[in-house]
């Protein structure tokens, strides 16, 4: 993908620019420090950006920390020094970024968080935005679980209570307890009879999601469903319930290439379909509105949505990642 540092200013663009505003023909230049670079998901929401940055006219600076937090901070920094005129980033902190944010702010850059709340989320509502951002870009997380949960709900055996594991993200990320959350809350409101019989971390990887459901089976036979909180992860899961002979439904999260390859090959029953793509153009849009617009209002909260997915709306879905 390259360093995704181009230079992306035609003359149709200055126009754009005197119209929006910006005074004379002076190009915007923003900065998105992503997360990690070798996740699909994190390249399909860099590329969204810069996609939305090119239309725009802007120049725009992509810099990949390769999640570490040290280096996500230093290229921050960087950003600052380089004078540019707003900043996004995908936090791999949400605490450690407000320290930040409050640099940035201090700085009078706008700057916008993606897919990640800044501040503790047990004690933040994702709605309740860190003031010093412009914005926050994001899926609710407690809602793509609940999403999900609804698929759940309607795929568990009637008249027993069901067997359900929870093939958890990596230890420490919040989206995990955010997605179980909204996970059991759906279910609990659909008046669903059920116990967790296990819930186990992994790293996102299909690997790791395969290692986690062979160890679920063989301690948990009589699994029913399987909630994976990734797509990755549940492509891996559904290799092991094969091999296993096991007949426990699937449920992921993310409308991946493989996870919707997955749903129409009748390997997963279900998934919820998020956009990084989107997540990345919404980005700049609200990056590029604070920096034309210094006035606008801060700590606005723009959702990206996440249906549901399964076969029978499978094509409703086109992955981005």
């Amino acid at each position: 993908m390259g360093t995704f540092q181009r230079r992306l200013l035609s003359a149709g663009a200055a126009s754009l620019l005197l119209a929006a505003g910006v005074a004379g023909a002076k190009q915007v230049t923003v900065g998105y420090v992503a997360a990690g670079l070798q996740y699909p998901f994190n390249v399909a929401v860099a590329k969204g950006f810069e996609e939305a940055a090119k239309a725009a006219g802007a120049k725009a600076i992509i810099l990949d920390p390769k999640t570490s937090v040290e280096k996500q901070g230093n290229a921050i920094d960087d950003l600052i020094s380089q004078k540019v005129d707003g900043i996004a980033f995908l936090p791999l902190d949400g605490v450690v970024a407000q320290s930040w944010a409050d640099r940035v702010a201090a700085h009078d850059i706008p700057l916008v968080s993606v897919a990640t709340e800044l501040g503790d989320p047990q004690k933040r509502s994702i709605h309740d935005v860190y003031p010093k951002l412009a914005a926050l870009v994001a899926s609710d997380e407690v809602h793509t679980g609940y999403n999900a949960g609804e698929i759940a709900a309607k795929l568990l055996p009637k008249g027993r209570v069901a067997n359900i594991a929870i093939v958890e993200g990596a230890p420490g990320y919040p989206q995990v307890w955010q997605r179980t959350k909204g996970f059991k809350d759906a279910l609990d409101k659909a008046g669903a009879k059920y116990r967790i019989v296990a819930s186990q971390p992994t790293d996102w990887t299909a690997e790791k999601g395969e290692a986690v459901c062979q160890n679920i089976l063989t301690a948990h036979p009589d699994v029913d469903l399987f909630y994976n909180q990734a797509d990755d992860m549940v492509v891996g899961c559904a290799r092991a319930v094969h091999a296993a002979g096991s007949n426990a439904k699937l449920v992921g999260w993310g409308g991946s290439r493989l996870g919707i390859a997955a749903i129409k090959a009748g390997a997963v029953d279900g998934t919820v379909c998020v956009q990084p793509e989107q997540m990345g153009q919404q980005a700049f849009k609200a990056l590029y509105a604070a920096v034309t617009n210094p006035g606008a209002p801060k700590g606005k909260f723009i959702e990206i949505p996440t249906p549901g997915v399964t076969k029978e709306n499978v094509s409703s879905c086109v992955p981005q990642w």
